[in-house]
């Protein structure tokens, strides 16, 4: 599991180069092709970690319910995001994961509701969660560097 951890803190120190190297209307600017920029992949994936592993185990999330409406599965960007919007997504990059390290250390991650996700591999643990998670930044890492290069 420290590997797994690792990983995702790894996905985390790029996806926040991106934040602190592009400006806020680099951030919000969507493509032509594309359906979302690159500040709403950065939050989309802070908010599927918190609902994969925390609210599938009955957990609190550490991130609001506005932040999940807006960055959720399905959902894509309809206004721009604010620089508070952006220092928030960033803060959030680091402690959500540095929290779950620590709740899995403490074994807080007791229940979990099964969840199959669009791919077809069906979560049953948080485990399962976090290991899934770090292929889902993965995925949306290759996405943010292909939309990099029309902005």
């Amino acid at each position: 599991m420290n590997q797994t951890l690792e990983i995702t803190k790894t996905s985390r120190k790029i996806l926040s180069q991106f934040l602190e190297n592009y400006t806020l209307e680099q951030l919000n600017k969507i493509p032509e092709g594309y359906s979302n920029n690159i500040i709403w992949n950065i939050g989309h994936i802070v908010v599927v970690q918190q609902m994969l592993v925390y609210k599938l185990s009955g957990l609190p999330m550490m991130i609001s319910d506005e932040m999940v409406e807006k960055y959720r599965k399905g959902t894509k960007p309809e206004q721009d995001a604010t620089q508070f919007d952006v220092n928030e997504i960033k803060s959030l990059l680091f402690e959500t994961v540095n929290q779950t390290e620590l709740d899995y250390n403490n074994k807080v991650f007791k229940n979990y509701s099964e969840y199959p996700t669009s791919t077809g591999f069906v979560l049953k643990t948080a485990v399962d969660a976090l290991s899934f998670n770090y292929f889902h930044e993965a995925l949306h890492i290759g996405i943010l560097m292909s939309i990099r290069k029309f902005i």
